[in-house]
């Protein structure tokens, strides 16, 4: 037995090798953020969860849920992705993540640790081999317990469903959620010993394309792969942010939103939700801000509410893999476990 993950702890702050620090980064800021996932009234959050510093349970009701509005209903066995959980749709107040427990991943995480595992076991980064295993797990029932399921899950399979090729699935979105698996990617293919910049930028392209055909999205994913390769360089993220120069960043802007308060800039600058690229400026915001502070990093980004845990991906990911990740998280972080090569 043995895990992928080996790692060292010096000062409370627990060192990976470096996008395995951003690949962790990335599940403890959506693990933070998932009990106030979706919560565009803060007041409502703070009424809700407090001040809160670790990880929490969600609470029904949601007070700003969708699901009583939203419909599901799978056309046959190869786009039923919710299964049991599909009786909760349709209803007020569900909690979109309402089955999961303090330090655990929503879907779109759990899947990058299935990503992980993947790429490890076979010693690469195959396409194929991936989307059949996003296929297999998403259509086993009681492989997830989410409420929700993302507008591209729902709409990858439905087009399975109808008999596309898992290859041609994929669909035009532009929500900041498909960068979910871009940390857990690299953290694999250097697992295994393959760091190349140009290989990593490939394989970034093809992860993308496979469920998200937008351009905005995919631009973000290797704006994300840029500044997570830099980092990896020994760059750090203030210098990295002024030099690159990233499209439909407004550098100035960011500088200048350090000093107000984060709702103000995520929530009345910015727009909380998840639409690209404005939900990556906002992400990229704390990252600025709280560069050198992990926790607050991603304390602040989960208090701003809106689609915080994808918004944390990039938050974690980034300041995680320059400041490391203090072991309280690391230690209550459920995923941990599913980072073994020796567990299926």
């Amino acid at each position: 037995m043995f895990p992928y993950l080996s790692n060292t702890a010096v000062r409370g702050i627990t060192i990976f090798m470096s996008f395995q620090n951003a690949f962790i980064g990335s599940l403890v800021a959506d693990a933070v953020a998932m009990p106030v996932h979706w919560y565009y009234n803060r007041n409502a959050l703070d009424s809700d969860y407090g001040d809160f510093d670790h990880f929490m349970n969600p609470k029904n009701p949601h007070p700003d849920s969708i699901l009583w509005r939203s419909k599901y209903q799978p056309i046959g066995e190869k786009d039923d992705i919710l299964h049991d959980q599909a009786k909760h749709w349709g209803k007020r107040g569900v909690h979109y993540h309402q089955f999961l427990k303090a330090g655990e991943n929503t879907l779109n995480l759990k899947l990058a640790c299935e990503l992980y595992r993947t790429i490890i076991k076979h010693g690469e980064f195959n396409s194929e081999v991936w989307l059949n295993r996003y296929a297999e797990v998403m259509l086993t029932p009681g492989w997830h317990k989410d409420t929700y399921a993302e507008e591209y899950h729902r709409a990858f399979f439905t087009n399975y469903a109808r008999g596309k090729k898992l290859s041609n699935c994929g669909i035009e979105d532009i929500h900041i959620g498909g960068l979910s698996l871009v940390p857990a990617l690299l953290a694999g293919l250097e697992a295994i010993d393959k760091t190349a910049d140009d290989y990593l930028f490939e394989s970034t392209q093809i992860l993308i394309q496979g469920t998200h055909t937008h351009p905005a999205t995919l631009g973000a994913a290797q704006d994300l792969t840029r500044i997570l390769i830099a980092l990896n360089e020994r760059a750090e993220i203030r210098s990295i942010l002024q030099n690159l120069r990233l499209s439909n960043v407004p550098l100035h802007s960011i500088r200048t939103w350090e000093n107000m308060p984060d709702r103000k800039v995520v929530g009345e600058t910015l727009s909380t939700a998840c639409y690209l690229p404005e939900s990556f400026t906002a992400s990229l915001y704390f990252a600025w801000k709280y560069f050198d502070d992990f926790s607050l990093a991603v304390l602040a980004n989960a208090k701003a509410g809106g689609d915080n845990c994808h918004r944390g991906v990039v938050v974690g990911s980034i300041v995680g893999m320059q400041t490391g990740i203090p072991q309280k998280w690391v230690k209550e972080l459920h995923s941990m476990e599913e980072l073994r090569c020796d567990s299926k």
